[in-house]
């Protein structure tokens, strides 16, 4: 059986899933939250992961030396454009990101050296 960050790249490079993909470049990877706990979290029978929880995934993404990426928004003065904003910024909390410099589509082999902590 595959090691996490391999399960995890297979994810990633397959077209199976809606929930999870690269961001930035290839350098994140991003996930929402809902659509994973159902897609993903959620089969049964053809588990990808040993987990139903995400809170269980995400210890998983931290015991391989993934860190959690915060956004920072520009607000704007003006009152629309900040109820815009702020409606962008609500959806965009169901999406996570997750950072790991040994995890990078463009250096495939960079995988290797995810070990769990």
């Amino acid at each position: 059986s595959l090691r996490f960050p391999q399960k995890l790249w297979k994810m990633l490079e397959s077209s199976k899933f809606q929930s999870i993909w690269w961001s930035e470049g290839g350098k994140c990877v991003a996930i929402n939250k809902d659509l994973f706990k159902v897609e993903v979290l959620g089969r049964e029978g053809q588990q990808v992961f040993y987990t139903q929880k995400m809170k269980s995934f995400m210890r998983q993404l931290n015991a391989y030396g993934f860190t959690k990426m915060h956004w920072n928004f520009q607000r704007s003065a003006s009152l629309p454009e900040f109820l815009a904003e702020e409606a962008a910024a609500s959806a965009h909390s169901q999406i996570l990101y997750y950072y790991n410099p040994s995890f990078n589509r463009a250096h495939p082999w960079l995988s290797e050296m995810c070990k769990r902590r």
